[in-house]
């Protein structure tokens, strides 16, 4: 009964789990309707937050009994202190922000280590869509057109490791993700989505 658990959890859910140790205090910056916060309050036995500005992602966060709070993440994270959580979770909101420097630079301050999960906007699907037809790419894991996308940045796996390096942030773990499998080899290209542990 475990193992049916375990497939029907998200593959970037299962690598978080992987990144985060027990009983860890979590904090999850755009965490929808709770689903990754149950998972880890539920297996790893964290305390876990989240913020959301969605009203009814936060009805269903409170359905499954997790802390969440009304917020944007835009406006930075004023209200806690440094180093109060041991994890910050931005798992694709990253790229619906307006200042991902200042939030990723906020989530840095408040927690010891941060994870993002970011599509990567530079997967060799995208490229041949851009290359054949001349259009912004539309696919299974970026599903909108130009004119209704909830996405403001656009950016790479590649983009996000100079990102850190500028900013002097030390990443500790990457892993690609493409169809639920981890990819190993040249995952800017290959992988339709990062996810990375952070520290500062």
């Amino acid at each position: 009964m475990e193992n049916d658990n375990q497939k029907t959890i998200r593959p970037d859910h299962k690598i978080i789990l992987q990144f985060i140790e027990p009983k860890s205090r979590v904090l999850d910056l755009g965490c929808g309707d709770g689903t990754l916060l149950s998972l880890l309050t539920q297996q790893k036995e964290c305390q876990g937050r989240g913020i959301e500005i969605d009203e009814q992602s936060i009805y269903q966060c409170i359905a499954k009994g997790i802390t969440v709070s009304h917020g944007n993440i835009n406006t930075g994270l004023s209200d806690f202190s440094d180093k109060r959580f041991d994890y910050v979770i931005l798992n694709e909101s990253l790229q619906q922000v307006l200042h991902p420097q200042k939030v990723i630079l906020e989530a840095l301050r408040v927690g010891k280590k941060v994870i993002v999960g970011i599509p990567n906007f530079c997967h060799i699907r995208a490229r041949l869509q851009i290359f054949f037809e001349g259009r912004v790419p539309v696919t299974k894991e970026l599903p909108y057109e130009w004119y209704d996308t909830p996405n403001l940045r656009f950016l790479s796996l590649k983009d996000f490791r100079y990102f850190c390096k500028n900013n002097g942030i030390k990443i500790l773990r990457e892993q690609g993700l493409a169809e639920n499998k981890t990819v190993y080899f040249r995952p800017n290209l290959f992988a339709d989505m990062g996810l990375y542990l952070l520290e500062r």
